[in-house]
């Protein structure tokens, strides 16, 4: 039984890598162009790691149609809210497609919308392309990234309550709770108890069971085809290690300010210097060491599969299209393995991490 799921799940692997990849068949960038140069494939790569307004499936390589999923478009502009769905832009960043709304002109510029200025009929580019009778919006649209946040937060939701109501039978849970119930287990037992302590560990348990399952779930989300890279987009990232960052200092107890502040145990002058280094390590560093190392990874990991992916085309010429493709999957199908190893191991630090800060603030030190 174990190695017929195995093998189904080696299967999904390779349907997966087919279906994620599509630029390793022909596809087509937003000018049309067919995707067969180094410097075509890592801007495809960089377009693709970029949140976007739409879920791009396909593209038909006869005529150049692109196939997408529209969200919803919504922006604050000068005439107020204004909503539409993103099939407005055709998607097509190229063209620059002018959607009127209200009386208000707008388009879309390297994904990013733009409200053109009264009168304007089409876009003015100054010598760096930047648009010169436009202005950016306040975009508070649905985009691939928050459309996978908001799936993440139901299927969490759903998750949980089935937990819950399993309890409510006995104290052996059933159907899918009995997956998530040694997961809350070790997140209790294993990240939260050693680094916060038996009895205050209980009041953050609700953040760090959060924090975990979301990451963990957007990770595995986007080693879909869909293409999700919600924690490789830095904007998510610096929510999360904002929210660490405040629960930590707002939750530090007086004994942690007071060794802070005014540190016991050293020269009277050094305490001020060491107030700020200690000052600047927990405001700063310390989240910044959060967002950084799990946006950098989940970004270097989408790009590398992308990139060994792209080897059946950069390797086509000098190794034939055969062996091209072949090294290319099986490459390719071992770092998507290991990737869900590392969606799993980033949940997993972020939540340590986070707990290590918290028991740092929480802790109350003996004195003699």
């Amino acid at each position: 039984m174990v190695a017929k799921k195995s093998i189904k799940f080696i299967k999904f692997l390779v349907l997966f890598l087919v279906s994620f990849n599509g630029f390793a068949n022909g596809d087509k960038n937003p000018q049309g162009n067919t995707i067969d140069t180094p410097d075509e494939i890592k801007e495809y790569i960089s377009h693709h790691l970029k949140d976007s307004h739409d879920f791009h499936l396909f593209t038909n390589n006869a005529s150049g149609t692109h196939y997408s999923f529209p969200l919803p478009v919504i922006v604050w502009t000068s005439e107020g809210l204004k909503t539409f769905m993103s099939s407005a832009f055709h998607h097509d960043d190229a063209g620059h497609v002018i959607v009127e709304k209200g009386g208000v002109k707008l388009t879309k510029i390297h994904s990013k919308i733009y409200e053109l200025e009264s009168g304007a009929t089409s876009v003015s580019f100054d010598e760096d392309h930047h648009a010169t009778n436009a202005h950016k919006v306040l975009d508070l649209s649905i985009t691939k990234s928050v459309f996978g946040m908001l799936l993440a937060g139901l299927l969490m939701f759903l998750g949980f309550v089935a937990l819950a109501r399993s309890y409510k039978k006995g104290p052996i849970p059933t159907g899918f709770g009995r997956v998530l119930e040694p997961l809350v287990i070790y997140v209790r037992d294993d990240i939260a108890k050693p680094n916060i302590g038996d009895k205050k560990y209980r009041k953050f348990m609700g953040f760090l069971l959060t924090v975990f399952f979301f990451i963990w779930i957007l990770n595995l989300l986007g080693l879909t085809p869909l293409g999700f890279n919600v924690t490789g987009q830095i904007a998510v990232t610096v929510c999360l290690a904002l929210f660490t960052a405040v629960i930590y200092l707002f939750s530090g107890s007086k004994d942690f300010w007071a060794h802070t502040l005014w540190m016991p145990g050293v020269p009277v002058i050094l305490r001020p210097i060491l107030a700020v280094i200690e000052l600047v390590g927990f405001v700063l560093i310390k989240p910044f060491s959060l967002l950084v190392r799990l946006f950098a990874n989940m970004t270097a990991g989408h790009f590398v599969v992308m990139s060994l992916i792209a080897l059946m085309i950069t390797l086509k010429q000098d190794f034939g299209p055969a062996l091209s493709t072949g090294m290319s999957l099986v490459l390719a199908l071992f770092i998507s393995v290991i990737e869900i190893l590392v969606a799993f191991l980033q949940a997993f630090i972020f939540t340590m991490l986070s707990s290590l800060f918290i028991g740092m603030a929480v802790e109350e030190h003996d004195h003699h």
